[in-house]
Parts: C-alpha cells; sequence; structure tokens
C-alpha cells in the first residue's frame, strides 16, 4: 500500500496508524471495572463507590482516587505510587504490601485499615486518619504525617525515620521496635505512649513531644519538665 510514497511520507502514515491505535486502547484501559490486577494507571477515577472492591494488585500508579469511597476494598500489593486519594474512604481497607511510595492521602479516612509491610516513603499524609490501623512492617520514612490520627494504630516494626509528625496524635499507639530516628516530634501527642523498646529516640525529640507520667520511655532518657502539655482546647 506504501508502493511509491516516499520514506518520509511512510514514515508518517506509520507513526499516524500507531497512536490511532495506542490512544483508544489506553483511554479503554480506564474504563475496564474494578478487578484484581485492573490497570488504571493515571486514570481520572474520583468520587467513584469502590466499596468492597477487589483490587489486590491493582495498578493505579497517579491515578487520581481523590474523593471515593473504598471502605472494605481489597488492595492488597497494588500500586498506588504517586496516586491521589485526598480525602477518600479507606475505612478498614487492606493495603498489606501495598507500593504507595509519595501517595497523597491528604484528610483521607484509613480508620482500621490493614497496611501491613506497605511503603509509604515520602507518603503525604497530614491530617488523614489512621486510627486503629495496622502499620506493622509499613515503610513511612520521610513520610508527611502532620496532625495524623494514629490513635490506638499498630507501628510495630515500622519505619519512621525523619518522618513529620508535629502535632500527630498517638496517644493508644504501639511501637514495639519501630525505628523513629530523625522524626520530627513537634507537640505529638504521646501522652501514655510505650517509647521504651523504639530505636533512635533522643531527649531532644521528648522535649519537643507532648508526654505525660504514663509515658515509657527507653533507658537513658527522661520525661522533660514541660509535660504535661496544655490541652489542645
Amino acid at each position: 500500500m506504501m508502493r511509491g510514497l516516499g520514506w518520509h511520507a511512510a514514515a508518517v502514515v506509520c507513526v499516524t496508524a500507531l497512536f490511532a491505535f495506542t490512544i483508544p486502547v489506553a483511554q479503554a484501559a480506564c474504563a475496564h471495572p474494578p478487578n484484581p490486577g485492573v490497570d488504571w494507571s493515571k486514570c481520572q477515577k474520583r468520587r467513584l463507590i469502590l466499596r468492597s472492591a477487589n483490587l489486590e494488585n491493582a495498578r493505579l500508579a497517579s491515578a487520581d482516587l481523590g474523593r471515593s469511597d473504598l471502605s472494605g476494598a481489597k488492595l492488597v500489593a497494588a500500586d498506588l505510587e504517586r496516586a491521589s486519594l485526598d480525602n477518600a474512604r479507606l475505612i478498614g481497607a487492606d493495603l498489606s504490601r501495598a507500593k504507595m511510595t509519595k501517595v497523597n492521602v491528604y484528610r483521607a479516612n484509613l480508620s482500621g485499615a490493614k497496611l501491613v509491610g506497605a511503603d509509604m516513603t515520602k507518603a503525604e499524609m497530614q491530617r488523614a486518619n489512621l486510627a486503629k490501623a495496622d502499620l506493622s512492617g509499613a515503610n513511612l520514612t520521610k513520610a508527611e504525617l502532620a496532625r495524623v490520627n494514629l490513635q490506638g494504630a499498630t507501628l510495630d516494626n515500622a519505619r519512621l525515620e525523619r518522618a513529620e509528625l508535629a502535632r500527630a496524635e498517638l496517644q493508644g499507639a504501639r511501637l514495639k521496635d519501630a525505628n523513629i530516628k530523625g522524626a520530627h516530634f513537634f507537640q505529638t501527642r504521646i501522652e501514655g505512649v510505650d517509647l521504651s523498646k523504639t530505636s533512635g529516640l533522643t531527649q531532644r525529640q521528648l522535649d519537643d513531644a507532648c508526654g505525660d507520667a504514663k509515658t515509657r520511655l527507653p533507658s537513658g532518657l527522661s520525661a522533660p519538665a514541660s509535660w504535661p502539655c496544655p490541652s489542645d482546647d
């Protein structure tokens, strides 16, 4: 069919045909229903009702799922790198082993969610609700956790090196063997929290934080004279 065409014209025809084929395919992928392994990378999926959906191993990198309801959804080992889940509902969702590096979950509700072994390096999680969530073994290195509700959360063996925890609420949380080296503890609420088996904790962090007589500390560290902090009310 290209007989008589110059090689420049033939190349244009080939490139045009390639784009005509790939663009509809990419658009069609975003229209696929929520199933295990679905590829919604870079898709616009805001304000969807996806309660209890099975999205195990789904590819959701850079997808926009803001304000969607994913309560009870199964997102085990899903790729959510750089995805946006701002103001989303993920109550009781299973995100075990999910890749969530640089994910945006600003003001999202992840209460009771399972995030065991999830990689949340540099995640943007300001003001998110993670009350009673299970973050055992999760990687939260350099994560933005300012004003996050972590009350009653499990953070055993979690990595929190250089995490931003300013004004975060950790009352009732478990941090056995958690690494909090270099984490920012400005007015972090640690009243009654057992920190005796954490690693990387320093006196300077405690001086910045808000604990009380029931806060348990590693050997060699002491409660500062500024404790307890005034109520936020």
